[in-house]
């Protein structure tokens, strides 16, 4: 299952709460739905969760069943149809609608007066038309309707809750969305979806580890290729005064780098003064390299 999927699982499994709650979420749904018009409801969804949790929705919201369900041997998309007029105009009525003239939905706020409630339809609006990309991948949450009024309205809902939303359309649609893990997190945090939330926060501490250790690793391999093919010269330089002057001519400080050197090809210039005898520090042992590296036999 998807991580979105896990997210629905989870919400689903919280159950709806008090009546006025499950009124609310079922609005959500609603409104973030594939159709809600006076001549049909239909809400389409991949969650098996989510499909299980709808006609228990409807029945405390509304008191109702849907007119087609989904087969019970149903493996693809979930598909659920109200086409009844009095249960439609029931529902209409419910939240303050006109099934006779209602064109356009805008949200009745008069429905979320309490805090639970408005908490309530934003899970319902996530059931129905919210998705979130694996935090694996990258984060993305975001909540697409066909209403544009109920688009920003939701929006403005959002932000007396403290969040900080984006607003885009595409393809004919009206889009929330969030990009930033925080404001995620404290999204499912609100709506009921601790576990989800605490899986993002544990993904992206993973995630950062693994950068820092990449980062950490690149930058030793980069190291460790300087100290390669810094060592590499020094030895040609080394094999070169050995061929002209022999190593046991040099000065004696001279020649004991040189001979540590070879016997240590790979080591650090701070390894080899940890090395000499006595131990010299690291300033010290790059001065007689630089040294080493000039020497002119023929001066």
């Amino acid at each position: 299952m998807s991580f979105s999927g896990n997210a629905k699982a989870e919400l689903c499994r919280a159950g709806t709460g008090r009546n006025c709650c499950a009124a609310a979420e079922a609005y959500g749904v609603l409104l973030y739905a594939n159709t809600f018009s006076a001549a049909e409801i239909k809400i389409i969804t991949g969650s098996e969760e989510f499909a299980q949790h709808l006609p228990k929705l409807w029945k405390k919201a509304f008191n109702l069943s849907f007119d087609v369900l989904p087969p019970a041997e149903n493996k693809g998309k979930f598909i659920f149809i109200m086409n009844d007029r009095a249960k439609i105009e029931k529902i209409f009525e419910r939240y303050g609608y006109d099934a006779r003239s209602t064109l356009v939905h805008h949200i009745n706020l008069g429905v979320l007066e309490n805090e639970c409630c408005c908490i309530s339809f934003i899970k319902g609006a996530f059931l129905a038309g919210g998705s979130i990309t694996d935090p694996e991948k990258r984060y993305h949450l975001e909540l697409v309707t066909d209403h544009m009024n109920v688009s920003r309205e939701t929006y403005s809902l959002l932000l007396e809750m403290g969040f900080r939303p984006h607003d885009t359309t595409r393809a004919g649609h009206y889009i929330i969305y969030f990009k930033q893990s925080e404001a995620i997190e404290d999204f499912f945090t609100t709506i009921g979806a601790v576990s989800s939330a605490m899986e993002i926060m544990q993904t992206k501490v993973e995630k950062d580890m693994r950068n820092t250790i990449n980062r950490k690793v690149n930058c030793d391999s980069a190291n460790a290729d300087k100290i390669v093919s810094a060592a590499a010269a020094q030895l040609d330089k080394i094999r070169f005064l050995d061929r002209e002057v022999g190593l046991d001519n040099l000065p004696a400080d001279l020649q004991e780098l040189a001979y540590l050197r070879i016997a240590n090809p790979e080591a650090s210039l701070a390894d080899l003064a940890m090395l000499s005898d006595p131990p010299v520090s690291k300033s010290g042992i790059n001065h007689r390299m630089r040294k080493l590296m000039a020497y002119n036999p023929e001066q």
